[in-house]
């Protein structure tokens, strides 16, 4: 509890790292606006304790080992938690990791890379979604970048093992005020997102990095999300995560071979 203690004191105020080296594909032009926030390449933890306490616990679940499949992500990955049924009966065979946690953005993935998260595991695949959470305050080239950089990193600490990059999956308008006014009405945010998935695919090398979009499941015929497979019009429910599975089914047991 102390050791905890002092590393939640100290990494408040640590930023590692250095900025992302631009991937040698073409990455789309980023929106006029400014960045808002730090940079999505830069290393940072979250600022509150049940990330630290997260963070502990996948060291923990490394070292219990062992790891076929790792799904490293935001609460999109986290929340597999709501569809117990359909994670075991997809990946339960596959000795699966979920080191989702909720809030999380890109340099929060980096940092948790850099303090050993990956380290002492040989899982044959990594499953990445990460970006959501990036596109109110970074720009599609900002987060394009960042996701390079996770990529590399994954690869440079686990060599022999695969990297299924999703595409960043669809949001719909959210968080009504007092008044029942949208205050986010995901158009703005989809046009960021929408230009990093266009982008993804330069990081497919066809054999140990591959890009695989399966938002159309999460679409209607009309173009929207149904209320009946994400409710919030962002975190999948058990509907939502058993089309997940199914949609990454062929790509991912071919990955696994």
């Amino acid at each position: 509890m102390r050791k905890n203690a002092i590393l939640y004191s100290l990494a408040l105020f640590m930023v590692a790292g250095v900025p992302a080296a631009l991937f040698a594909g073409k990455i789309p032009a980023a929106p006029q606006s400014q960045s808002l926030s730090a940079d999505a390449s830069t290393p940072v933890p979250q600022n509150r304790p049940r990330f630290f306490e997260l963070h502990e616990s996948f060291l923990a679940r490394g070292k219990a080992g062992p790891i076929g499949v790792v799904f490293l992500g935001d609460s999109i990955t986290y929340g597999w938690s709501k569809a117990p049924q359909v994670w075991e009966h997809s990946f339960g065979s596959y000795q699966p990791a979920n080191f989702g946690i909720g809030s999380e953005q890109t340099q929060h993935v980096l940092w948790r890379i850099e303090h050993g998260e990956l380290d002492g595991i040989a899982p044959k695949l990594v499953v990445l979604l990460i970006g959501t959470n990036n596109s109110a305050t970074n720009t599609a080239a900002e987060i394009l970048a960042a996701q390079t950089k996770i990529v590399r990193r994954i690869r440079a600490r686990l060599p022999q093992t695969k990297v299924l990059v999703l595409a960043i999956f669809p949001r719909g308008p959210r968080h009504p005020d007092k008044h029942g006014v949208m205050r986010d009405d995901g158009v703005t945010r989809m046009r960021v997102i929408d230009a990093v998935n266009a982008g993804l695919p330069a990081l497919d090398d066809g054999r140990n990095v591959r890009v695989l979009n399966i938002n159309s499941v999460f679409l209607g015929p009309d173009g929207r999300i149904p209320s009946d497979i994400m409710p919030d019009q962002l975190h999948p429910n058990e509907k939502g995560y058993r089309l997940w599975a199914e949609a990454m089914k062929p790509l991912f047991e071919e990955m696994m071979q």
